[in-house]
């Protein structure tokens, strides 16, 4: 994958990941950052789980997708304490 679909991804996975748990984005350099952190975490999670998301573009945003969920489920966790 080249290092600019990679970046799309996670800017794309962050911004909808911010949508759906905060009712807003983080703006282009957090969406980046929450996605490609995202799909680092769901890629090991998928991988421990044994599932797999299917290949491809789609694969790759579902699985950056709920792991950026997953980051920032944690992070509202421990801004809470």
């Amino acid at each position: 994958m080249s290092l600019i679909l990679f970046l799309l991804i996670g800017a794309i996975a962050g911004w909808i990941a911010g949508k759906l748990l905060r009712g807003g984005g983080f703006g282009l350099i957090g969406n980046l950052v929450v996605g490609i952190v995202g799909a680092v975490i769901g890629g090991h999670l998928f991988s421990y789980l044994g599932v797999s998301a299917g290949g491809g573009l789609i694969g790759s945003l579902v699985t950056a997708v709920i792991g950026a969920l997953v980051l920032l489920f944690i992070v509202g966790l421990i801004k809470k304490v």
